[in-house]
C-alpha cells in the first residue's frame, strides 16, 4: 500500500508540472462573433510567409498579410444561393495563388447513414490571387450528386485539398482533392485533380482498393489527406476501421498503386462510453507529413489504447513500405485518465522539425478543462517536447469543435488554428439547444534560435 501511495504521489507531482510556454507565442481570434466557427483550416504562402489564410465553416476566409498578427474576413466565399459550406481546407500553389475547398449538402439522410435519403451534395473549389483578400471567380465544382454518371444514392463528405508546389516536380502546380463517397452499401475514397489551377477537374476516380462500411461511424473509410514529395510522388492516407491505409501515385494522380493498411490503430470514433465529456463528437483521424531532406514520412493519429485518449506518431524511411512502432506524442503520465485529441501534424521543410498540436486536458482533474498544446520533435519523431500554446482553458456543454484542427510550419514559425468554446452567457445569438458557442483561434509560435 505504501509503494502504491508513493507511485501515485509521484505521478500526481509529475502531472502538475506546468508546460513551458510555446516560444514567442501569440493567439488571435479570427472568426466573427456571430459565426460560431468550426472545422478550421490554415495555409501559408511558400513564397511569402507573411501571407496566411485561415478558413472555417461557412465557408469564411480570414486573411493575414502580417504573419498572423491581424486577420480580416474576405468577401466572396459564401456559396451561391446562400447554402452553407463545410469541411473547409485551404492551400497555396507554386505560384502563390490560394485555394479554398469546401462541400455543400442539402441533407444528410438517415442519421449517420448518410447515403440513405441523402439530399444534394457537392465539392467546390475557389481561387484567390491576392493572398486571400478577394475571391472573385465563381466556385468550380469537383464532384456533385446527383449527376448523370452516378445513379445510386450517395453523399460526398470530408473533402481535403492539397497542392504540388515542388518546383522540381514534373507535376508542379497540380491541385488534388480527395473525399469520402458514402453509398448505400459501402464507403469509398474518391479523388480528382486539376492541371489548370482549378479551372477544371478530372472525373472522380476511386483510390481505395478495399471498401468500408456505409455508415459514418467506426468501419467507414474516413479522413483522406495527402502530401507530395519533391519528385511529385503523392502519398495519401485515410482511416479504415482499426488501421491507417496508404496509397501512392507517381504520375500526378493519373493512377494509384493499390491501397494497403500500414499502421494498426484504435477505433477512430470516440462515442458512447469512450466519448470526450462536454464535446459533441471526437475522432482520431490521421494526418500525413513528409521530411523530404531525410526521405521520411510521418503519420499521426489519436486513440484510446491506453484507456484515455492519447496522440501517437509513426514514421517510414523507405517510402511508406515499413512503419515504426508508435511514439506517444503527449508527455503527461500514461493511464492518467486525461484526454488529448484532435491532433494535427506539420513538418517544417526547412529543417525537418515535426510539430503536432492537440487539445489537452492534463491540467484538469475532472478531465473537462481544455487547452491547446504544441509538441515539437527535433529528432525525427523519436521524442517530443510539449509546450502550452492557448491562453486559457475552456469548457463546454455539447460543444461542436468540428472534426479537426489544422497546423502549418515554415522556417521555424508555426501557425495553428483551432476552435474554442464560449460560455453559455457569452453567446451572441439564441441557443435553443443549450449548446455552447464557439470561436476560431489562430496561434503562432516562433522556434528560431530554440534548440
Amino acid at each position: 500500500m505504501l509503494l502504491l501511495a508513493v507511485v501515485a504521489s509521484a505521478d500526481a507531482a509529475h502531472a502538475q508540472q506546468p508546460l513551458p510556454p510555446a516560444p514567442n507565442a501569440r493567439v488571435v481570434t479570427v472568426s466573427k462573433p456571430e459565426h460560431w466557427g468550426s472545422e478550421p483550416g490554415i495555409a501559408i504562402d511558400p513564397h511569402n510567409s507573411a501571407r496566411i489564410i485561415a478558413a472555417y465553416g461557412g465557408p469564411y476566409i480570414a486573411w493575414s498579410a502580417d504573419s498572423g498578427r491581424t486577420f480580416a474576413i474576405a468577401d466572396g466565399t459564401i456559396p451561391p444561393g446562400g447554402k452553407g459550406g463545410g469541411d473547409v481546407s485551404v492551400a497555396f500553389d507554386d505560384q502563390g495563388a490560394a485555394y479554398l475547398s469546401y462541400l455543400t449538402s442539402e441533407g444528410l439522410g438517415t442519421a449517420s447513414y448518410w447515403a440513405h435519403h441523402a439530399g444534394k451534395s457537392g465539392i467546390w473549389v475557389q481561387r484567390s490571387t491576392d493572398g486571400g483578400r478577394t475571391w472573385p471567380t465563381p466556385p468550380v465544382v469537383v464532384k456533385v450528386w446527383p449527376n448523370p454518371r452516378d445513379t445510386a444514392p450517395q453523399m460526398v463528405d470530408m473533402s481535403r485539398i492539397w497542392v504540388d508546389a515542388n518546383p522540381a516536380s514534373p507535376h508542379h502546380g497540380n491541385l488534388y482533392v480527395a473525399w469520402i463517397n458514402w453509398e448505400l452499401d459501402r464507403s469509398i475514397i474518391q479523388f480528382s485533380r486539376s492541371v489548370d489551377h482549378g479551372a477544371t477537374w478530372s472525373v472522380p476516380m476511386r483510390i481505395s482498393t478495399k471498401a468500408g462500411l456505409p455508415r459514418d461511424d467506426n468501419g467507414g473509410l474516413v479522413a483522406p489527406i495527402g502530401v507530395v514529395g519533391p519528385d511529385g510522388t503523392m502519398h495519401v492516407i485515410w482511416n479504415d476501421q482499426n488501421s491507417i491505409v496508404y496509397a501512392s501515385s507517381r504520375d500526378g494522380g493519373r493512377t494509384f498503386a493499390p491501397s494497403r493498411s500500414i499502421v494498426p490503430v484504435g477505433p477512430p470514433y470516440f462515442g458512447g462510453a469512450t466519448g470526450i465529456p462536454g464535446v459533441v463528437r471526437v475522432m482520431g483521424f490521421p494526418q500525413v507529413g513528409l521530411d523530404a531532406k531525410r526521405h521520411t514520412l510521418y503519420v499521426t493519429w489519436s486513440d484510446f489504447r491506453n484507456g484515455d485518449v492519447d496522440v501517437f506518431l509513426s514514421r517510414s524511411t523507405d517510402g511508406g513500405t515499413r512503419w515504426s512502432p508508435p511514439v506517444r506524442v503527449n508527455d503527461d503520465p500514461i493511464h492518467n485518465g486525461k484526454d488529448q485529441f484532435f491532433q494535427w501534424l506539420a513538418v517544417d521543410a526547412a529543417n525537418g522539425d515535426l510539430y503536432v498540436q492537440f487539445y489537452d486536458r492534463r491540467d484538469d482533474p475532472a478531465n473537462r478543462g481544455t487547452r491547446v498544446t504544441l509538441a515539437r520533435s527535433t529528432n525525427q519523431g523519436r521524442s517530443f517536447t510539449n509546450y502550452a500554446w492557448s491562453e486559457a482553458a475552456f469548457t463546454g456543454e455539447s460543444v461542436f469543435l468540428g472534426d479537426y484542427s489544422w497546423l502549418v510550419a515554415q522556417n521555424g514559425r508555426v501557425h495553428g488554428t483551432w476552435v474554442e468554446a464560449l460560455t453559455l452567457d457569452a453567446s451572441p445569438k439564441p441557443n435553443p439547444r443549450n449548446r455552447t458557442g464557439t470561436v476560431v483561434k489562430v496561434g503562432t509560435a516562433d522556434f528560431n534560435g530554440i534548440k
